[in-house]
């Protein structure tokens, strides 16, 4: 799906998705990745929602932001709180969503100028027999 452009272009922005893919101004990502406003994408080691665990959460705690959507995949899923402690501890609020509604609001968040950061899920990509 393409997304419209937005006057927030100076900012990492998602400008489309499929299903193992997501468009961050433009440039395809097929990798599980972190979003910020004003950062870069960042890769985000993550193979899959089964596999997360509490480091996987600790670049996103670095990055400080008020708020994470995290997208976990094709359906909506939510992490266990435990993997969440330290995020909670400093008051970061986790909300769990699909990545096509995580991307959607990522989206809205970030040009209503919110400290929001998007850590999305992408199916890992098998390696090629050929």
């Amino acid at each position: 799906m393409k997304l419209h452009a937005t006057p927030t272009q100076q900012y990492q922005t998602v400008t489309g998705y499929e299903v193992d893919s997501v468009d961050i101004n433009a440039v395809r990502f097929t990798q599980s990745l972190l979003v910020l406003p004003e950062v870069a994408p960042l890769a985000w080691p993550v193979a899959s929602f089964e596999a997360l665990s509490a480091t996987d959460f600790d670049p996103i705690e670095a990055q400080t932001p008020d708020v994470v959507i995290l997208g976990t995949g094709s359906r909506q899923r939510f992490v266990h709180p435990r993997l969440l402690t330290s995020l909670t501890a400093r008051r970061i609020g986790v909300e769990c969503m699909d990545n096509q509604a995580a991307c959607r609001t990522y989206n809205i968040l970030m040009a209503e100028g919110r400290k929001v950061a998007l850590a999305l899920i992408l199916p890992s990509q098998p390696a090629s027999g050929k």
